[in-house]
């Protein structure tokens, strides 16, 4: 059953890629991004962190990519990408608010759990 719910979600995906791309005439940065997004908000961080990459090799630039990365990056634990993606998003949008929020309150995370990224990098290894 769970290799049919990822045969799903990959038709899902690709469905929706080939309609925003159509019907709407979009570029492929705003197609990644709002698949992404899609991909974020039913919990498939691989797919969404996959499609903001794909926004980077287009335009690494793009604030919202790397702000998107990193609350990815962040759900899955690991906060040190996290918080380089939310830094760079900050450099290039140094007045989003919504960033900035981000980036303090993962900061905030880091300075209550300090270990908690490293003790489960750790067990990783030796399990």
């Amino acid at each position: 059953m769970n290799t049919r719910r990822g045969f799903g979600v990959r038709v899902g995906v690709t469905l929706i890629i080939i309609l925003v791309s159509f019907g709407c005439h979009q570029n492929p940065v705003k197609t990644h991004l709002q698949v992404g997004v899609w991909a974020a908000q039913n919990d498939l961080w691989e797919e969404a962190i996959f499609h903001w990459q794909k926004v980077l090799e287009i335009k690494p630039e793009s604030a919202a990519a790397h702000n998107n990365l990193g609350v990815a990056y962040e759900k899955k634990g690991l906060w040190e990408e996290a918080l380089k993606e939310y830094e760079q998003a900050l450099k290039l949008a140094p007045k989003n608010t919504h960033i900035e929020s981000n980036l303090k309150k993962l900061k905030e995370k880091m300075k209550s759990a300090p270990q908690t990224e490293s003790k489960e990098k750790t067990s990783g290894k030796d399990s």
